[in-house]
């Protein structure tokens, strides 16, 4: 069970970054005023695999719990106010 549901996080990894890409190639393309059409249509069809993949992964427990808004806040506020170091990055050399 749990190479399976390994198997199943691989594959989700690996399609997310191909999902990246193809977002960048959708994106590179409409930029350069270029048709776009059949990355668009691979980046669905991606999508949908996506879609099976996790609805297996929740089928074998793998559900992963999403972090709520107040959570998400929590995260980034300790990540903001994080001092910086003293030292050369914080003065002017005079």
């Amino acid at each position: 069970m749990n190479n399976k549901l390994n198997e199943i996080r691989r594959k989700i990894r690996f399609l997310r970054q191909e999902m990246l890409s193809a977002g960048a190639t959708i994106r590179k393309q409409v930029n350069g005023d270029e048709d776009c059409s059949e990355a668009s249509m691979q980046l669905m069809a991606m999508r949908v695999v996506m879609l099976g993949l996790i609805a297996e992964r929740n089928r074998l427990g793998g559900e992963e719990r999403l972090m709520d808004v107040d959570e998400r806040l929590k995260l980034d506020t300790r990540a903001v106010s994080r001092k910086p170091l003293k030292g050369a990055h914080g003065r002017r050399a005079r």
